[in-house]
């Protein structure tokens, strides 16, 4: 039995761009990937997903604008911990990205997102993100590189994924 934990992750997009952010501490340093972390006990997930974007890239987005696009779950081998990891996106933000001592943002055009310097997974879903297809996904890794098995699937809404603390 797994420990679940929830965290955010967000991404900004435009028609032919996505924001990316090097993490330059912590859980996944030096890795490109989205904005987010760990929801607070006195805070929604959308509550969380929003703060973490503007204490990470000093960038803002109105609530009506973040939309949940995706849930992943990842568990590691030997580890007690089931990340659960709701995915927004938006298209529409205030402010400019700016590095922080967390993460450096910088867009990436779709066609050069850098791969081979992010999770090994993100290969995997980013198709249905880029696509702008709802989905949910399963992970399990062998320590932080090597996955074990997955699977990840198209949905027709997140709904079953919402409950109180969501909304």
């Amino acid at each position: 039995m797994y420990i679940r934990k929830l965290y955010t992750l967000v991404f900004l997009r435009n028609d032919t761009h996505i924001l990316l952010g090097l993490k330059k501490r912590g859980f996944g340093v030096n890795k490109w990937n989205g904005f987010g972390g760990k929801v607070e006990a006195d805070e929604t997930i959308l509550d969380a997903a929003l703060r973490e974007l503007k204490e990470e890239c000093c960038v803002t987005v109105d609530r009506d604008n973040l939309k949940n696009i995706g849930h992943l779950e990842f568990t590691f081998t030997g580890e007690p911990t089931l990340m659960d990891v709701r995915v927004f996106s938006a298209t529409v933000f205030e402010g400019t990205p700016t590095e922080t001592d967390e993460m450096s943002p910088k867009w990436f055009p779709y066609t050069e997102i850098p791969f081979e310097d992010m999770w090994p997974d993100d290969v995997i879903w980013f198709p249905y993100m880029l696509k702008d297809k709802l989905f949910f996904g399963k992970f399990h890794y062998k320590g932080y590189d090597t996955i074990l098995n997955y699977n990840v699937e198209e949905l027709e809404s997140m709904q079953k994924f919402y409950h109180d603390k969501t909304k």
